[in-house]
């Protein structure tokens, strides 16, 4: 395995970005880097390679996140981390707040998601809870450059679903 100093050069700038998608706050996600990377030094030994060292480091960084969300909040849903993923690099994700809470976005969204085929249903959901495209591709039979643009079109279709909806309401 390569030297810690050496993997954190490697792989923060794109965890940070990672996390910085998951928690909409750069301090937050600065915070979880940090954490991603103490908690990588202490379980370093027991690393035993069955998925890349990026993989690894990008495993722990969304279960942190998902623990601090549990903590803030115990009751974290499925629903609400699918609408956070949909609310992801939205241009203002706070107008389709104003129109309906996470719970009511997440509910439209699922019923959305039964018109889509079985495969880009599940790769969206898997990304959602935070898989990665290596991941996701293992799981699906389907290659990694598949997983991503099967993720892109479906979100995106799915974002444009929900403001015909939105815009449509009186």
């Amino acid at each position: 395995m390569q030297d810690l100093e050496e993997l954190y050069q490697l792989y923060s700038p794109d965890i940070y970005r990672y996390l910085c998608g998951l928690t909409h706050d750069p301090v937050w996600a600065e915070d979880l880097l940090s954490e991603t990377f103490l908690k990588a030094v202490r379980a370093f030994g027991r690393f035993e390679g069955r998925s890349s060292v990026k993989t690894w480091l990008f495993t722990i960084a969304r279960n942190l996140w998902v623990d601090a969300l549990r903590r803030k909040r115990p009751t974290l849903s499925y629903d609400d981390m699918l609408a956070g993923y949909l609310e992801q690099d939205m241009p203002d994700p706070r107008g389709l707040e104003e129109e309906c809470d996470t719970r009511e976005l997440a509910r439209r969204a699922r019923l959305l998601l039964e018109a889509c085929k079985p495969n880009a249903r599940a790769v969206l959901l898997m990304r959602a809870q935070g898989y990665s495209f290596a991941e996701i591709a293992q799981a699906c039979g389907i290659t990694e450059n598949s997983a991503r643009m099967l993720n892109f079109r479906t979100r995106n279709w799915l974002r444009e679903q929900l403001k015909r909806e939105e815009g449509s309401m009186p």
